[in-house]
């Protein structure tokens, strides 16, 4: 079974918003996880450079072919990651979400995963949407769309460079 917007969408996925267009105050501030998606009609192009942050002084960018061997053409899914509630309970979703937002738009955020969504031309077009979840099953929520992701495509998103893993196995 395939994994795009249709099923996402059906496994209780919320907001499809593109980056321009997201209001951060209307993602919920639980624990969860997220994807970016590819919006209908989109052209990969990279950029030379990221327009990602640089935190710590480090250029997120990556030479183009290793974006050219991180592309998979045949999805809209490019990223999945998680937000957990953090040590103090005051993270999850609109916290990780903005973070990501911001490292995008060239803030020096500490957002290291997912930074190949950065280089791509019109990044701000680019599709999210989130699950709200339990702080208990964010790892293994993760981790499961990761296995799934893998068992369809042979490997992991475009952007997911380290494959998630479930806490305890």
């Amino acid at each position: 079974m395939q994994i795009n917007k249709q099923t996402l969408k059906a496994d209780g996925f919320a907001g499809f918003r593109s980056f321009e267009q997201l209001d951060i105050s209307r993602i919920p501030q639980s624990p969860g996880i997220y994807v970016v998606l590819k919006p209908e009609g989109f052209e990969r192009l990279f950029l030379a450079k990221s327009v990602g942050g640089r935190f710590k002084r480090r250029d997120p960018s990556v030479l183009q072919p290793a974006l050219e061997t991180e592309w998979i053409e045949d999805t809209d899914i490019l990223y999945i990651g998680k937000a957990g509630a953090g040590s103090t309970g005051n993270r999850g979703l609109r916290k990780r979400i903005q973070e990501f937002a911001d490292f995008g738009m060239g803030k020096p955020v500490g957002h290291w995963g997912g930074r190949l969504i950065w280089q791509l031309t019109d990044s701000q077009s680019l599709v999210i949407a989130w699950k709200e979840l339990p702080a208990s099953e964010v790892n293994s929520a993760e981790a499961r769309y990761h296995e799934k992701f893998i068992g369809i495509y042979g490997r992991l998103p475009f952007a997911n460079l380290v494959q998630a893993r479930a806490k305890g196995i």
